[in-house]
């Protein structure tokens, strides 16, 4: 029998577990071990070869990690998804899984600071140049690419620049080359769904909304399952040639008898195995407690977030706000077509007393928590070019969207009165 079609609400709870069938249990276990036993002889042998999938080593599958890897693939209408230590390790993986020495990506200026980072230096250490463009023009992304371009990548939801790419158009200008999109979703998971886009490979960190609890760091790879990998042989040859490392498979032929999933098969049987970025089984049962209750956070974190936007646009000493509600023209139009379930719980803004006065909004923050991270169920407030852009030159900085006197906030579940009585307060501070 076919099996219901879902809503994301539903998926959120039931994807990819029923009950254990041992116990009747109805949470997902935490299977905390390291290895598993073979039924025989030749089963190991089966799952080595790929004949049949099944757990081996819990670097590179656990049955924890593999019902998150199963209900977020069904929430992003994916065909599979691999889940990482980090959302760094899912950036890194996207492009190692398809680019290697000598080779290139394009990829978006609008980036959080550290997959820049990763981008422009770790990766050209490892011999891939990353090409950056204007991620809101397909024909930059075509201009920069040439014989040795694997990918584009750009973030649906930019932290911290907050204007929304054209995913479409870039997928569209893509496909044709062989070159798939790959999205970072992490700041719009629910109102965001790139892979209807067009987009090839979605990835998140799961540390943000997806968890929602600042408990737990981690990172996830969706594979849409719907790029034509052997169709491009020469542009994607790390799927489409002998694989040394693994008895000379030829990714999207061995992926055939498991489904449209020779990208991610590849990612977890070479880069997980091999530089092991391993999500730990309880990071994966936390992550998945996380996720039940997405549906019900992400519109309560879109709802705040546009009532302090109001509450700001008639403050003195704010002079900018930055926030796809404030955005106009081909900008606005794009927000408003891609973020069809809000429009996100980040914003931006600036003082006017710029530097200084961040320092005493930050300071004097009282609710509002200061740290460097996104998406929790408490609010946050940062101020970036001090801290998570601090590695950025301010050429690389301005380019991002980070300017000295810019404040990030990630508004959280509090009541609304609190969160703007915060600001009030904060903001008098700064003078």
């Amino acid at each position: 029998m076919d099996k219901p079609a879902y809503r994301p609400e539903t998926l959120a709870l039931h994807a990819g577990w029923r009950a254990d069938p041992t116990t009747g249990a109805v949470a997902p276990p935490i299977y905390q071990t390291t290895s598993y036993q073979f039924q025989d002889a030749a089963h190991a042998a089966r799952l080595f070869a790929l004949e049949e999938l099944g757990n081996i080593y819990t670097r590179i599958g656990n049955p924890t990690t593999a019902i998150l890897e199963e209900r977020i693939a069904a929430l992003e209408g994916g065909a599979a998804a691999l889940a990482v230590a980090s959302g760094q390790a899912a950036s890194a993986y996207a492009i190692q899984n398809l680019a290697r020495a000598g080779d290139n990506i394009v990829s978006g200026t609008d980036l959080y600071g550290g997959t820049w980072n990763l981008f422009a230096n770790t990766m050209r250490d490892m011999g891939i140049e990353v090409r950056f463009v204007d991620p809101a023009d397909p024909q930059a992304f075509v201009a920069a690419t040439d014989d040795r371009t694997r990918a584009w990548y750009v973030e649906t939801l930019p932290n911290p620049k907050l204007v929304v790419c054209p995913i479409a158009e870039l997928a569209a200008a893509g496909r044709p080359l062989g070159i798939p999109l790959i999205v970072d979703n992490t700041a719009a998971p629910l109102i965001a769904r790139p892979l209807d886009h067009g987009a090839a490979i979605v990835v998140y960190s799961t540390t943000k909304y997806i968890g929602g609890h600042g408990t737990s760091i981690g990172g996830v790879i969706v594979d849409g399952g719907t790029f034509d990998w052997e169709a491009f042989p020469e542009r994607q040859p790390l799927l489409n040639t002998p694989d040394p490392s693994y008895h000379g498979a030829v990714w999207s032929q061995a992926a055939k008898p498991l489904g449209p999933i020779a990208y991610i098969l590849r990612a977890r049987t070479i880069l997980l195995r091999d530089l092991g970025a391993a999500l730990s089984p309880f990071n994966a049962f936390q992550i998945l407690q996380g996720l039940e209750t997405l549906p019900l956070r992400m519109p309560r974190h879109c709802e705040n977030a546009a009532a302090v936007v109001r509450f700001l646009s008639g403050r003195a000493g704010v002079t900018r706000i930055i926030h796809p509600s404030q955005q106009s023209g081909e900008a606005r139009a794009r927000a408003d077509r891609y973020l069809t379930g809000g429009q996100g719980g980040l914003l931006g803004f600036e003082l006017a007393g710029g530097v200084e006065a961040g320092r005493r909004f930050i300071d004097a923050l009282r609710l509002f928590y200061h740290v460097a991270n996104i998406g929790d169920a408490r609010s946050l407030a940062i101020h970036p070019a001090s801290t998570t852009h601090s590695q950025l030159s301010p050429e690389q900085q301005a380019a991002t969207g980070v300017s000295p006197g810019y404040v990030r906030l990630s508004i959280g579940l509090e009541h609304i009165d609190d969160i703007l009585a915060d600001l009030d307060q904060a903001l008098l501070a700064a003078g």
